[in-house]
């Protein structure tokens, strides 16, 4: 007995768009980073050239708006991931489970 009977006669489906997008998520999740990470870094060089308790506060706001925008994208990053993987295993190949007999009886016989 095999852990894994393939089912014979099924014809795979060739990869498409779900392998080039798992291909790229990681260099988005870097490279979108990166992006959303610009506006912070930005208002803190500002920051360092004016210091004002304005500038700070606008410092911290800016802050809370990138880290909220990062773990956003992170996660829509995270949820393309997992479709393209489900996606990438549907097309994979088709498994049959073990068959068990079944009566032809439409009502389960009682035994008195």
């Amino acid at each position: 007995m095999q852990l894994f009977n393939r089912l014979t006669g099924f014809t795979r489906s060739p990869a498409g768009f779900e392998r080039r997008m798992l291909r790229a998520l990681p260099g988005m999740l870097w490279y979108g980073t990166l992006l959303l990470c610009l506006p912070s870094l930005t208002i803190h060089v500002s920051a360092w050239l004016a210091a004002s308790d304005e500038a700070f506060q606008q410092l911290m706001m800016i802050d809370i708006y990138s880290l909220g925008a990062i773990i956003l994208h992170w996660t829509v990053i995270f949820t393309a991931a997992i479709a393209a993987f489900i996606v990438m295993v549907m097309k994979g190949p088709a498994f049959v489970a073990d068959a068990y007999p079944l009566d032809d009886r439409d009502t389960p016989s009682c035994k008195r």
